[in-house]
């Protein structure tokens, strides 16, 4: 999949602050990440309680373990996004996943992606928080943000909800920025199982999030007031 590049793209700088890394643009003004703002404001009893369950030993060594398979497959994504060599290298287990979870989003996820404009696209909404969305383009002829998640099995859409504040977040930021109208997130889903799911929101629903990202946005940022 090669891009269509409608847009000139703009380069995010990040700098560190007192409260950890941060993002700059033009203004020069620290703002907080979009994933930062979630998880500072997210409800983590469940997140606790499994890592007592399972000890703190397992439960690192289980996220790390996530976390080095989605960078795989979204290293591979964005390779393939660009045209480049994309198949992740060598023969471990991982590896071996990484590739089948790649084939099948690329094979079915991508099937509604008309147009790619940019992939791991920086964006910022001048004094308040910034972010990289993996994919920005046309899905089903609708400007959209496309973002990729890994998953040990596929989630049930009312555990997917922070995802779609994340889509809310960027299509506002890439609206203030370029001045798109986009409306639409996809989160394009696949799991360790090599199964796909996608979850949508436009419309009305898309409004809605829209709406409760400025309140996680505004809790946020009182928390640290």
């Amino acid at each position: 999949m090669l891009l269509t590049e409608k847009i000139e793209y703009k380069k995010l700088d990040r700098t560190t602050t007192p409260t950890g890394r941060m993002y700059v643009g033009d203004d020069n003004v620290p703002v907080p990440s979009v994933t930062t703002v979630l998880d500072k404001t997210a409800d983590k009893t469940a997140l606790i309680a499994w890592r007592k369950r399972v000890g703190d030993a397992e439960a690192t060594r289980v996220s790390n373990e996530a976390a080095g398979l989605g960078t795989k497959v979204h290293n591979a994504l964005e390779n393939y996004i660009l045209g480049e060599e994309w198949e992740p290298k060598g023969n471990n287990f991982v590896s071996i996943l990484a590739r089948d979870m790649t084939n099948l989003m690329i094979n079915e996820g991508f099937k509604d992606v008309d147009e790619v404009w940019g992939t791991e696209v920086g964006l910022i909404a001048k004094g308040l928080y910034a972010g990289t969305t993996d994919c920005v383009g046309m899905h089903n002829g609708q400007e959209s943000i496309i973002d990729f998640k890994t998953s040990k099995k596929i989630k049930p859409t009312k555990w997917v909800q922070d995802y779609f504040l994340q889509c809310c977040a960027y299509a506002m930021a890439h609206n203030e920025m370029y001045g798109t109208n986009i409306r639409k997130g996809v989160i394009l889903m696949v799991s360790r199982d090599v199964e796909l799911k996608e979850y949508i929101i436009e419309g009305e629903e898309f409004d809605n999030y829209c709406l409760e990202w400025t309140k996680r946005l505004e809790l946020y940022y009182n928390s640290i007031l």
